[in-house]
């Protein structure tokens, strides 16, 4: 068995659960045990399970998905960072919302707004803000079951394609 293999069966033997704390400006969104959790940083998403490595990563735009032998809460998360060790993870975001705490109708007007705003090209549109804008509304319809003309990874991958 190579070392790298060894660490890792010893690591999941060690810390058999994660801890986990999502905190935003205003309120704790999560406080407690699970197995996994799978966050959406600027640079892809990422699956922690106990005795993951240490690292410190920067949220981005997305779904945030614990798991505690099944899926047991979902998150969107608009920012801030993540603090990952072997046997918790620490959550700092900017917002952290259930599917029922988004407004619907807010998030499709958002969604409609930004898209109209963008579509227009006006001289002093912030185009970066209105995609920004765009992404969060199209993250908060998805997450509350409503179709979009347009899957959150597209807009993703639109908004990297044009940084």
């Amino acid at each position: 068995m190579s070392n790298a293999t060894s660490d890792i069966k010893e690591a999941a033997a060690k810390y058999k659960r994660l801890r986990l704390r999502v905190i935003t400006p205003t309120k704790q969104a999560f406080d407690g045990d699970c197995d996994m959790v799978i966050l959406q940083t600027i640079d892809g998403q990422i699956g922690v399970m106990p005795g993951h490595i240490p690292v410190t990563t920067i949220l981005g735009l997305g779904f945030m998905r614990v798991y505690d032998g099944e899926l047991i809460e979902t998150f969107a998360v608009f920012g801030g960072f993540c603090e990952i060790n072997q046997e918790s993870v620490t959550v700092l975001a900017d917002v952290a919302e259930h599917p029922g705490e988004i407004d619907t109708e807010r998030a499709r007007q958002a969604k409609e707004r930004a898209e109209r705003r963008i579509k227009e090209h006006q001289q002093d549109l912030d185009e970066k803000r209105a995609k920004l804008a765009l992404r969060r509304a199209l993250v908060r319809l998805e997450m509350s079951g409503i179709p979009t003309s347009q899957t959150t990874s597209q807009a993703a991958a639109q908004t990297a394609a044009k940084k």
